[in-house]
């Protein structure tokens, strides 16, 4: 895990990071309580090649290096996350997919308080109402080759600077993502 410096996404060392952090600071932008938004990545310089009027038009300009996002349109509302990307399937003009999603979190203190006979909604309740619960913003991508990134900003420390990134934060949901690459 590391911490991302106040000067933003540019400073991020790859370019995958950098893709992460635009997405983090896109979303941040539209504020909390948001649906999920799934996003295509595509490499920058074969976008530029291939579609120079998209290129421009998202404002491109001159960058050659890195993972330009593209939002897909909205997810289905009422239609489970992981019941949803079971669904999807990219061209193979995609490089890489991200997906940035809002959830209520527990600090590894408060997991071994979970009761054992809950589930699904009424596990999201009780989370919903422990008093060491944490809001967080999920901001993950995954490449074709395998390569995965992630980013988390809690809503109580709402900063570009107290955004963590590391690759193996979400790993659940980099499976269910790298999944919508199978073939």
């Amino acid at each position: 895990m590391s911490n991302v410096s106040p000067s933003g996404p540019q400073m991020a060392s790859s370019p995958l990071t950098r893709a992460v952090l635009e997405i983090d600071e896109y979303a941040s932008g539209l504020g909390w309580d948001q649906p999920a938004r799934l996003f295509a990545l595509v490499d920058t310089a074969k976008l530029r090649a291939q579609e120079p009027s998209l290129a421009s038009q998202l404002g491109l300009g001159g960058a050659t290096a890195g993972y330009t996002p593209i939002e897909q349109d909205q997810l289905p509302r009422g239609k489970a996350l992981d019941e949803f990307l079971g669904t999807v399937a990219w061209p193979s003009a995609v490089t890489g997919c991200a997906l940035t999603v809002e959830r209520m979190m527990l600090p590894p203190s408060a997991e071994a308080a979970v009761p054992k006979d809950l589930g699904g909604a009424a596990l999201a309740k009780w989370v919903a109402r422990h008093p060491d619960r944490q809001e967080v913003r999920m901001t993950v991508a995954v490449l074709r080759d395998g390569s995965r990134e992630a980013a988390i900003r809690l809503r109580e420390k709402d900063s570009p600077n107290e955004v963590l990134t590391g690759p193996d934060l979400v790993p659940g949901l980099a499976d269910a993502l790298s999944a919508t690459f199978a073939s």
